[in-house]
């Protein structure tokens, strides 16, 4: 009998519960008739994050409010009471801060669990501790004038202002397309590089005492401790620059010499392509758009680090986001803002992880999801699970190439069984340089290079092949005044493993070598990285220099 009189316990429990939250919600009804306003059950509404970040959680919670929709300078607010003294507080800043406000009761449940529960979905990131700067254009466009414009200003007569200098590295950056800005001190001086395209360029070498006031204004814009140089710091500002703000994220750790500063850069129009720009080949674009076109299963971007897979993956966001459909993101750290999506972020400190952030969003009712990063079994369980119950899920993985991703779920602890049905693609990446238009030199190809080109096309598809057998030329890097080294701009080049077929997905469940299916997967037409690179070689987009510095050496060609 004791299991059942557990069971009575457990549904009178159950039953006082709904009477108190019952009895909660009439209350808060009374409450709001009494104050002339409307009530909200916020279990029929969708709170967003942006208009939630508008009030603090600890001055939300202390007034017993919260913003929950948001739409210009319109704000909904739900509020326990309106007329408490921290509720009118609160109120009252918002209308001064030019807010035209919409005033809801709403029960303490119900803001507890619908609203202040998912501030953990954000990133705590104090509005006093972040700063801008406002940048001043500078005339030129090369290292060598930015390194000459440096070294004007630090030999200035009334000395260096450290304003200036940093101006012109700021401006300079983003003028040149610079991901990232290094400063790396030495036993008597410091150098500043610019990552460019992916390679880094000696851009200025200052002294001591120029680089110590440099890194002390880049402590105070990131909102970082000045007085602490042992112990790694990160941090953020803002560049205002026209319409559109660059952030900057500041990463500063001990080294030898003092310490080492990397600023990563940024620049909304560096990720703002669309699909047709991405540089995929007509059958792997013709692939992908169809892929979107799903409503549900997992498309998986792999690559290292600055292999452009935020890009490639916020081309994907943009092209499937319409008004139609609710797409939220989980990131780390969110880089980039899109218009019509949610984006959220992780906060390990606060629980907020991956795994944790997707459970969150699974009860958001989304169509389309965007997991920054799968790195543990959690994150994929979850994710799997998702694009097998009619969501699509985007994101990526850290490995070699395409076919990678499956051993490395198996690593994970995912049953083979769940993989083929859940993966719609597979996409491994990398970045060459693209030839620089205005300067880049065709030459005919040599005897040689044209019968190992010719033995290269005769294990492709051949309606690949067919479009570049008449090709008797190729194109070389030589150097102008508005490229670097003949190089201009970067492109990606690609390897797709689609599994939504039943034979991939019996090679999968066989358990079969990452070599195995690689093989099988060429036998049925798959293009590997490398043989996309040395096609668009052929295509004059870049060289098979650089496709072997990203790549490794093309057997064929050596």
């Amino acid at each position: 009998m004791g299991i059942f009189e557990n069971f009575k316990d457990e549904r009178v429990v159950e039953k006082l519960e709904r009477l108190r939250r019952e009895a909660e919600e009439r209350d808060a009804r009374r409450e709001a008739e009494a104050e002339g306003r409307e009530y909200l059950d916020m279990t029929r509404i969708s709170v967003s994050l942006d208009a939630l970040r508008i009030i603090p959680e600890e001055i939300a919670r202390e007034a017993g409010v919260a913003a929950v929709q948001a739409r210009k300078k319109e704000l909904a607010i739900a509020a326990i009471t309106g007329n408490s003294a921290k509720a009118k507080a609160v109120i009252e800043d918002l209308r001064a801060r030019g807010y035209e406000l919409q005033i809801f009761i709403t029960s303490l449940t119900n803001i507890k669990e619908n609203a202040w529960s998912r501030y953990k979905e954000i990133k705590a990131t104090p509005t006093d501790s972040l700063s801008s700067v406002t940048l001043r254009a500078i005339d030129t466009n090369t290292i060598e004038g930015v390194s000459a414009k440096l070294k004007e200003e630090e030999e200035a007569a009334g000395g260096v202002s450290t304003t200036t200098f940093i101006n012109i590295i700021l401006s300079a950056s983003i003028t040149l397309g610079a991901s990232d800005i290094h400063l790396e001190p030495k036993k008597n001086d410091a150098l500043l590089r610019f990552r460019v395209d992916g390679i880094l360029y000696d851009v200025y070498i200052m002294t001591l005492s120029t680089y110590k006031l440099v890194l002390s204004r880049m402590k105070l814009l990131s909102g970082l401790k000045i007085n602490i140089a042992d112990k790694p710091q990160d941090g953020r500002f803002t560049i205002k620059r026209g319409e559109n703000d660059v952030e900057v994220r500041a990463s500063l750790i001990p080294s030898e010499h003092g310490e080492t500063a990397v600023l990563r850069v940024l620049d909304p129009a560096a990720i703002s392509l669309g699909m047709a720009d991405l540089g995929f080949r007509k059958e792997d674009e013709a692939l992908v758009r169809k892929e979107l076109k799903k409503p549900n299963g997992m498309v998986l971007v792999t690559g290292p680090t600055g292999s452009g897979k935020t890009t490639t993956l916020y081309a994907f966001l943009r092209h499937v986001r319409t008004p139609e459909k609710k797409v939220i993101t989980i990131e780390d750290p969110i880089e980039y803002h899109l218009d019509g999506i949610e984006q959220t972020q992780v906060d390990p400190a606060r629980g907020y992880t991956f795994g944790e952030g997707l459970r969150s969003i699974l009860r958001q009712d989304p169509d389309v999801i965007l997991v920054g990063e799968i790195r543990d079994l959690e994150t994929a369980e979850i994710g799997i699970h998702a694009s097998l119950t009619g969501h699509l899920v985007f994101s990526t993985l850290h490995t070699n190439n395409s076919l990678g991703a499956i051993p490395r779920l198996i690593d994970l602890g995912i049953k083979p069984s769940v993989i083929g049905p859940s993966l719609n693609v597979v996409i491994a990446q990398r970045l060459v340089r693209r030839l620089c238009p205005a300067c880049k030199k065709e030459r005919a190809l040599t005897a040689e290079e044209s019968e190992r080109i010719q033995g290269f096309l005769n294990v492709l598809p051949r309606d690949v092949a067919a479009r570049f057998r008449t090709i008797g030329t190729r194109f070389e890097a030589v150097g102008c005044d508005t490229c670097r080294h003949g190089y201009k701009g970067r492109v990606g080049i690609y390897e797709l493993f689609e599994l939504q077929s039943g034979e991939f997905q019996s090679q999968i469940t066989k358990e079969v070598s990452e070599e195995d299916l690689r093989k099988y997967a060429k036998e049925r037409g798959m293009i590997d990285m490398q043989s996309d690179g040395a096609l668009k070689v052929l295509n004059g987009e870049t060289t098979f220099e650089e496709v072997e510095r990203v790549t490794g050496p093309i057997p064929w060609l050596n």
